[in-house]
C-alpha cells in the first residue's frame, strides 16, 4: 500500500476534513454516554439539581451552620451568599422560584465560579447532612444513620421530638459534642466525592422542599435540556459520519480510478517485453480484483483507522474517570480480543498472499476458454476443459472458504468475548454500586463506554483481516506500475520534417529478444525507397515479423541502427514515428463497436470520403458497403462476427487511411483468396505509390511483384534483389518459390 501513496495524497484535503469529522464523530460519541449519566445521576437521583452549592438557604439552616461550623468557615459561607427580605425588589424576582421568600428572609447565592462553587460544597456539604439526619432521627433512625454513620451516641436516638439543633447541643456535654462531630466527620469523610456530593444534593433538595421550591419542575427542566443536548450531539454525530462515509468513498473511488488509470496507461506503453512478465489474465486480475482491495481499504482507513483508535482509547480514559476501581474488566476484555485478532491475523495472511495468484490462475483458464472455444470443440476437449476449470476454481473456493470460515468464526468469538465482558461489568459495577462506590449512572456510562471500546476492537480486527490482503494487492499493482520502459522517447528528440519522405534503412542491424541467449537476426541491413515496394520473404521463424516490428520500435536493436529520412529512428518520439507508419499487423485484430470506428483508430478526424476510399483500396466495399448498414456495420470485439480475410482488410484500411509515407503489412494478405491479393496489391500500388511499402508475406506470387525481395534465413539476411535476380541467385529463395509455384509461373 506504501508504495502507492502517490496516488493517495493528492487527497490530502479529503483526508483531513475526514479526519476532522471522525473527531466529531468520536466526540459525539464519547458524549452521548456521560450525557446519559448525567441524566441518571442529576436528573433521576439528584432531581435535576446539578451543583452541591445552595442557590438558596434559609435563615433557620444558617443559623444552625454557625452551631456546626467554626467561625472561619461561617464566615466563609455568608460570604457566597446574600440576604435577601421579603417585599424587597429583589424577592419579587425570585418568588417563582423561591416560594418561602413571600415570608421569611431567604440568603441566595451570588454569582460565582466553577472552582468557587467546589469550594462552597466542601464547606456546606457536612453541616447539611447533618441537619438532615437530625431531621430523620425521629421518622427515620435508619436512613439517619445511613448519612451519619453508624457509630453514632445512644441518646441521639432518643431525643425527643421538637427538639432543635441549638437545644440539642446545649444539652450535650462538650466530651459528647466532640465525639459526635469525630464520628460524624469520619463517616463523610470515608465516602467517595461522588456518593458525598450526593448525599449534599440530597439534603439540598430537603432545604429546597421546606422553602416551596417545585423540584419537580425543576427535575423536568433538567432532563429536557440534558435530553435535548442528547438529541443535538446524535445529528451533529450522525450528519459528520455521513460527511466522512461521503469523503471516504470519494476518495477510495478517486484512488481507484487514479489507480487504474495509471495501470492502463502503464500497460499501453509496455513493450512485449513487459508482456512477458505479466500474463494478460494477471494484468485484468490486476487492475480490477486487486484495485478493488485497496479501495475498499481506503475507505475503512479513512472510515474506521483513525476513529476505532481515538475512541477506544478515549473511551477507556472516560471509563476510567466514571469508576478506577474497574479498570482490570476493561484490560481483561480487551487482553482476550487482542489474542484472537493475532492469532487470526496469523492463521489468515498467508492466504490472503496466494489468493490473488488463484485468482490470475481463475481469470486466465476462463479466458483461454472462451478464446479457444472453437479449437475445444473441434477436438472434443470440452470434459478436459471443464476438469482444467473446475481444478482452478476449486483452489479459489477452497482459499476462500477458509478464509470465511476463519472470519465466521472469529466474528462469533469476539460477541462472545464482548457480551461476556458486559456480563462481566454489570456483576462487578453492582457490588460497587451496592457499596456507594459509584452511582448507577456512571455504571451504565461505564458500561457503554465499554461496548464503545469493544467496537472498536473488533472495527481494528476488520482493518487487521482485510490491510493484508489489500498490502499484496497493493504490491502487485506496484509491481505494474514500477516495471521500468525498456522503449523511451529520448530527452531531446529530434523532429522529422514536414515533408517527410520515408526512406527507410536498416544499418548493419542484429537483435535479441530480452533474456534471451542469442540474436534473432544478424547484419540485416537495405534501404527501402519511397514508390516501392519491398517485400519480406522466408521460411517460418526466420524473423521476418520481427525485422519488421522494429521499424515502430516495438523493439529496439541490439546493434545498428534503423534510420527514417536518414534520421535515427531511437531519435524520435515514439508518437512521431508512429504517425509516418501505416501498421497492418499478422493478426488482424478489431476492436468492438462498427467499421467506421474501427477504421478511425487510424484516422480520428477521418471524414466519410475518407473511410470509403480505405475500403475500396483495402478490397472491402464487397461485405461493408453492401451491407444495409455500411459503415455503421457493427463489429463485435475482436472481429468475431467477421471472417478472416474480411478482418483483415478491415485492418489494411485502417492502415492506409491516413495514407503516411511508409507502410507496413505484415503477412496481412495471408487469408486473402489470389484474386483479392492481386486486386489489393494493384490498389496499393495506385494510391500508395508515394509511400514506402514494407510486406511480409510467405507467397511467392506476392512478392513476385515486388519493387526489391528481401530473403530471410535464421535471421540472416540471405538474397535481396527482385524476383528474376533471385531465382538466379539465391537458392533458400529458389527452394521457396518452387514448392509454391509451377514451372511456368516461375519462368
Amino acid at each position: 500500500m506504501l508504495r502507492l501513496k502517490k496516488y493517495i495524497i493528492p487527497y490530502w484535503k479529503n483526508i483531513i476534513f475526514a479526519v476532522i469529522m471522525v473527531i466529531v464523530v468520536a466526540s459525539a460519541d464519547l458524549q452521548l454516554p456521560d450525557l446519559l449519566s448525567q441524566i441518571i445521576n442529576v436528573g433521576i437521583q439528584q432531581q435535576g439539581i446539578e451543583s452541591g452549592a445552595p442557590g438558596a438557604i434559609s435563615t433557620e439552616t444558617i443559623h444552625s451552620f454557625e452551631l456546626l461550623l467554626s467561625p472561619e468557615e461561617y464566615s466563609a459561607i455568608l460570604a457566597y451568599y446574600d440576604l435577601v427580605e421579603p417585599g424587597s425588589e429583589k424577592a419579587l424576582t425570585l418568588v417563582e422560584d423561591f416560594p418561602a421568600i413571600q415570608n421569611e428572609p431567604v440568603y441566595i447565592l451570588k454569582p460565582i465560579e466553577e472552582a468557587d462553587q467546589q469550594a462552597l460544597e466542601n464547606l456546606v456539604a457536612k453541616p447539611l447532612i447533618f441537619i438532615q439526619a437530625l431531621n430523620l432521627l425521629q421518622n427515620d433512625p435508619e436512613g439517619a444513620s445511613q448519612l451519619l454513620g453508624e457509630n453514632l451516641p445512644a441518646q441521639l436516638m432518643e431525643i425527643p421530638a421538637g427538639v432543635s439543633l441549638e437545644q440539642l447541643l446545649n444539652a450535650m456535654p462538650t466530651e459528647q459534642q466532640a465525639a459526635l462531630s469525630n464520628a460524624v466527620n469520619a463517616h463523610l469523610s470515608s465516602l467517595e466525592g461522588s456518593i458525598l456530593h450526593q448525599l449534599t444534593v440530597q439534603s439540598i433538595n430537603t432545604e429546597y422542599a421546606r422553602m416551596g421550591v417545585d423540584i419537580q419542575r425543576t427535575q423536568n427542566q433538567y432532563i429536557l435540556r440534558i435530553g435535548l443536548r442528547m438529541i443535538l450531539v446524535a445529528v451533529v454525530g450522525l450528519i459528520a459520519s455521513l460527511t466522512v462515509s461521503h469523503f471516504a468513498s470519494r476518495t477510495a473511488a478517486g484512488v481507484g480510478r487514479d489507480v487504474r488509470s495509471a495501470i492502463f496507461t502503464k500497460v499501453e506503453n509496455f513493450t512485449t517485453a513487459e508482456f512477458e512478465k505479466f500474463s494478460t489474465a494477471s494484468l485484468i486480475t490486476r487492475t480490477t480484483n486487486d484495485v478493488v482491495q485497496v479501495q475498499m481499504v481506503v475507505f475503512m482507513l479513512m472510515r474506521m483507522a483513525f476513529q476505532a483508535p481515538m475512541i477506544g482509547t478515549l473511551g477507556i480514559i472516560r471509563a476510567l474517570d466514571k469508576s478506577p476501581g474497574m479498570w482490570w474488566t476493561i484490560a481483561l476484555i480487551v487482553g482476550v480480543l487482542l489474542i484472537v485478532v493475532i492469532s487470526l491475523f496469523a492463521i489468515v495472511t498467508p492466504k490472503f498472499k496466494i489468493i490473488q495468484q488463484l485468482i490470475d490462475r481463475l481469470n486466465l483458464v476462463m479466458r483461454e476458454n472462451l478464446s479457444g472455444l472453437m479449437v475445444v470443440r473441434a477436438f472434443n476437449k470440452q470434459d478436459y476443459e471443464e476438469a482444467r476449470f473446475d481444478r482452478a476454481n476449486l483452489d479459489v473456493t477452497e482459499n476462500q472458504i477458509f478464509i470465511g470460515r476463519a472470519l465466521a468464526f472469529m466474528f462469533p468469538i469476539m460477541n462472545i468475548v464482548m457480551w461476556g465482558g458486559q456480563v462481566l461489568v454489570i456483576a462487578v459495577g453492582a457490588r460497587f454500586v451496592a457499596q456507594s462506590a459509584i452511582q448507577v449512572g456512571d455504571l451504565i456510562a461505564f458500561m457503554q463506554y465499554s461496548t464503545q471500546i469493544f467496537f472498536s476492537f473488533m472495527q481494528l480486527s476488520m482493518l487487521f483481516v482485510f490491510i493484508p490482503r489489500a498490502a499484496v494487492s497493493g504490491d502487485r499493482i506496484a509491481d505494474v506500475l514500477e516495471t521500468p520502459i525498456t522503449i523511451i522517447d529520448p530527452v531531446e528528440p529530434v523532429e522529422l520534417p514536414e515533408s517527410t519522405r520515408g526512406v527507410v534503412e536498416f544499418h548493419d542491424v542484429d537483435f535479441r529478444y530480452p533474456d534471451a541467449e542469442e540474436d534473432v537476426l544478424h547484419d540485416i541491413s537495405f534501404r527501402a525507397e519511397p514508390g516501392e515496394v519491398t517485400a519480406i520473404i522466408g521460411s517460418t521463424g526466420s524473423g521476418k515479423s520481427t525485422l519488421v516490428n522494429l521499424l515502430p520500435r516495438f523493439f529496439d536493436v541490439t546493434k545498428g541502427k534503423i534510420t527514417i529520412d536518414g534520421i535515427d529512428i531511437r531519435d524520435i518520439t515514439q508518437h512521431e514515428l508512429r504517425n509516418q507508419i501505416g501498421y497492418a499487423p499478422q493478426k488482424g485484430l478489431l476492436f468492438s463497436g462498427t467499421v467506421a470506428s474501427n477504421l478511425q483508430v487510424g484516422k480520428p478526424d477521418a471524414t466519410e470520403a475518407d473511410m470509403l476510399e480505405a475500403i475500396q483500396i483495402a478490397q472491402a466495399s464487397d461485405f461493408v458497403i453492401n451491407h444495409e448498414d455500411g459503415l455503421n456495420m457493427e463489429i463485435s470485439q475482436g472481429g468475431s462476427n467477421v471472417s478472416g480475410g474480411q478482418k483483415q482488410r478491415l485492418s489494411i484500411a485502417r492502415a492506409v487511411i491516413d495514407k503516411p509515407p511508409v507502410f507496413i503489412f505484415d503477412d496481412t494478405f495471408s487469408a486473402l483468396d489470389y484474386k483479392t491479393d492481386a486486386a489489393l496489391r494493384k490498389a496499393l500500388r495506385q494510391n500508395l505509390g508515394d509511400s514506402t511499402l514494407l510486406v511480409v508475406t510467405q507467397r511467392v506470387a506476392t512478392a513476385k511483384l515486388s519493387d526489391q525481395i528481401l530473403v530471410l534465413d535464421n535471421g540472416r539476411m540471405v538474397g535481396t534483389g527482385t524476383h528474376k535476380e533471385l531465382m538466379e541467385s539465391c537458392k533458400t529463395y529458389q527452394e521457396i518459390a518452387s514448392s509454391q509455384l509451377s514451372e511456368e509461373e516461375l519462368a
